[in-house]
């Protein structure tokens, strides 16, 4: 192995003195077996199994992988357990210092290991996407004809960041958002582990729920705090990690905030409840609350989509779209950017006229269906493609309204138990005004009597 990734001095002095390190390092898996998550790129015959001689060589030999994902999901750690488990000369190189002069001595390392000992070459380039498109190019030779086997590491799209010849050179492994029971065991475990803390202090549940409150899915994240607030404690003199403790430490206060408890709804329904009264500051406030309490934020996009229509509706036709889009956003990037889009959309719907016209127009047209009030459809309504249908009475008289001047023509249109019912009751808020004088208008010339 090339001394380019974790240095033997390095090494050398983890060893001698393993508490000099990081606890994110000293943890680091030493196997694929003792990765958190990413089960789904670590099953039998997987590219990174292969990788680290679990397979076939020679013409079938491990493919060149381009690891996807967000900070702290383990792109450097599976690089490290491959450095750690194969034979292969390993070399890395950081695209945020080397360039193509350092790319070709690479490549021409690994023909000459290739040529002279039959030894083959992994580069692990990490940060990918800051490379141009020539530094890229420069690797597509060395992919291609297998002199390296590479494994590059971005947080993005790989799509938009990385060339498409490389792309298709190589296997593109997407890495998942670490999930809060994977944190909690990689917790668990560097409290444990004679690597990590050995038992020296404790992490009671409240503690390690705001520690994965803050983690947000980042393993590095979480390991990096649990270590400050651990050395905290114990110059405190404590056993185990307060909740003030882990707060005064990464100077980040816990929110009382339940994801699973009444705290949940009680705060989403004030978010809403904001909303509808028009309050964009409360909204925010609840908003900001949600975010930091590490909810969902598909839930959140969920709950501005249904207030769109329940408290909004056609006072403004445009708060839907900018809902359904904020969702589908949120949905694409997650967070912490989302919480911009989730901002847009809240300050949007909370400064939106208001109307729950669409509400109590479905609400009371259920109500009727459900008390029986149906009727059979009006034989003019009724379908008439089929053979026979014209003998039943089925559409005829039927008036098509694009026929007349004023495209409404005066025919039933409902059963005849509901020939009079109105539910849709507008306001005259915002945009809804027009509506209003559309529906008198157009029940007029449709001969509606009034209920």
């Amino acid at each position: 192995m090339e001394p380019d990734l974790f240095t033997a001095a390095a090494e050398e002095r983890q060893e001698k003195a393993p508490a000099a390190s990081p606890l994110a390092v000293r943890m680091r898996p030493r196997t694929l077996d003792e990765v958190v998550g990413q089960q789904h790129l670590l099953k039998p015959g997987s590219p990174l199994r292969r990788l680290v001689g679990e397979g076939a060589g020679g013409p079938a030999g491990p493919s060149s992988v381009i690891l996807w994902g967000p900070p702290g999901t383990g792109k450097t750690t599976l690089a490290y357990v491959v450095s750690k488990a194969t034979n292969k000369r390993f070399v890395e190189l950081s695209a945020i210092t080397a360039g193509v002069k350092e790319v070709r001595a690479v490549i021409d390392g690994a023909r000459r290991a290739t040529g002279g000992y039959g030894q083959e070459t992994v580069l692990f380039l990490d940060e990918i996407h800051r490379f141009s498109k020539a530094q890229q190019d420069s690797l597509l030779p060395a992919v291609e004809n297998r002199w390296v086997t590479l494994i590059a590491a971005t947080t993005e799209n790989p799509y938009f960041s990385v060339i498409s010849p490389l792309l298709s050179r190589s296997l593109l492994l997407t890495l998942e958002p670490l999930t809060d029971d994977d944190v909690r065991g990689l917790l668990r475990r560097a409290l444990a582990d004679e690597r990590g803390l050995k038992s020296a202090v404790a992490l009671p549940e409240d503690t390690e729920n705001h520690l994965l409150r803050i983690a947000g899915g980042d393993a590095r994240r979480a390991l990096t705090a649990l270590e400050a607030a651990a050395g905290a404690a114990l110059d405190k003199g404590e056993d185990e990690i307060s909740l003030t403790t882990l707060e005064e430490t990464v100077d980040r206060a816990a929110v009382k905030y339940d994801r699973d408890g009444d705290q949940h709804y009680d705060v989403a329904s004030a978010l809403i409840k904001s909303i509808r009264g028009s309050d964009v500051d409360a909204a925010l406030h609840y908003l900001a609350r949600m975010i930091e309490a590490g909810e969902d934020p598909r839930f959140i996009a969920r709950r501005l989509m249904i207030s769109a229509s329940e408290d909004i509706g056609l006072a403004d036709p445009n708060a839907l779209p900018i809902a359904v889009a904020a969702a589908q956003a949120v949905a694409m990037i997650g967070f912490p950017e989302a919480a911009l889009t989730l901002s847009h959309a809240t300050i949007a719907l909370a400064l939106a006229p208001k109307s729950n016209s669409a509400t109590t127009a479905i609400g009371a047209a259920l109500e009727d269906v459900r008390k029986g009030l149906a009727g059979s459809v009006p034989p003019h309504l009724r379908d008439g493609h089929y053979k026979g249908a014209a003998k039943l009475g089925h559409a005829q008289g039927y008036v098509y309204p694009h026929d007349l001047p004023e495209g409404i023509a005066a025919q039933q249109y409902a059963p005849d138990a509901l020939k009079d019912r109105e539910y849709y009751s507008p306001s005259r808020h915002g945009a809804e005004a027009r509506y209003a004088d559309a529906v008198e208008w157009t029940r007029k010339h449709l001969g509606r009597k009034r209920p």
